[in-house]
């Protein structure tokens, strides 16, 4: 019997009356590590910032939430409109299925106007800092809530013999893999990447400029998503052949690079 990493048997635990996912308990130590952490390292850098990233973090979770969901939901409609489709299964986010583009964007902006709101009553650095500062904590947060797929047993990638691969069970794999068991733990490579990523982001943060960390964290982010678009084989929408999830990391990532070294030509 060859080695391989198991999906989980179980991802809902009833507590009581309550019905506690894996999914969402992955997606919650993520957000609180990433509030911790970038709180830690906003005030270091501006003392007098103390209680501005909860603050903020009020307004950008939720937005973010909303728009990972919104962006799953434009960009895999079948699963929710048409012949098949179960449209009071939006609300249920638990089941997997948020957008990291639409989380980025809508949480961005949610945190651009709290920060805007914020800055009316005390004094507050260019929010090109205040996102430097968040960075790292958000790809930290992503590594962690990939882990919420391991439990639902999404997200994987194309079959594979490698000891690392996953076992899929019959229910979850694609129309065509019935008959293969284990598949790239695309999850897992992603939680790396991410890991690897905001290790970087913290060694070398202290030596770019306001801006270029955040444009940096979207760019290697993109980078590795690529990698990780390309090996997935659950469906996706495609534009001329391709992924739709490829040609916007190909696209934002081509953006930020463009802003990172914009951002080069600032003071620090």
């Amino acid at each position: 019997m060859r080695a391989s990493i198991p999906t989980p048997s179980i991802s809902v635990v009833e507590i009581g009356p309550f019905t506690v996912h894996a999914y969402a308990l992955c997606i919650i130590t993520g957000v609180a590590v990433a509030i911790w952490l970038s709180n830690k390292r906003f005030v270091a850098a501006f003392p007098d910032a103390r209680g501005v990233v909860s603050d903020v973090a009020i307004v950008a979770v939720p937005s973010g939430v909303l728009g990972g969901r919104l962006y799953h939901v434009i960009t895999s409609p079948e699963r929710f409109f048409g012949k098949e489709g179960h449209p009071e299964n939006i609300l249920k986010i638990w089941q997997g299925g948020l957008g990291i583009w639409g989380a980025i964007t809508l949480g961005g902006v949610g945190a651009y106007l709290a920060y805007l709101w914020l800055g009316r009553t005390r004094e507050l650095p260019k929010f090109r800092y205040f996102a430097d500062a968040v960075a790292p904590g958000i790809i930290f947060a992503q590594a962690i809530g990939r882990w919420g797929n391991w439990f639902n047993a999404e997200l994987f990638g194309k079959p594979t013999t490698l000891p690392w691969g996953l076992e899929i069970p019959r229910w979850a794999r694609p129309d065509g893999f019935e008959d293969f068991l284990t598949f790239h733990p695309t999850f897992l490579y992603e939680s790396l990447w991410c890991l690897v990523v905001g290790l970087f982001l913290l060694r070398v943060g202290a030596r770019l400029k306001a801006g270029q960390v955040f444009t940096l964290y979207i760019a290697l982010y993109c980078l590795g998503r690529l990698g990780f678009e390309l090996l997935r084989i659950d469906s996706a929408h495609l534009i001329a052949g391709i992924r739709i999830n490829v040609l916007v990391s190909l696209a934002v990532g081509a953006i930020s690079l463009a802003l990172f070294r914009i951002f080069s030509r600032s003071a620090r």
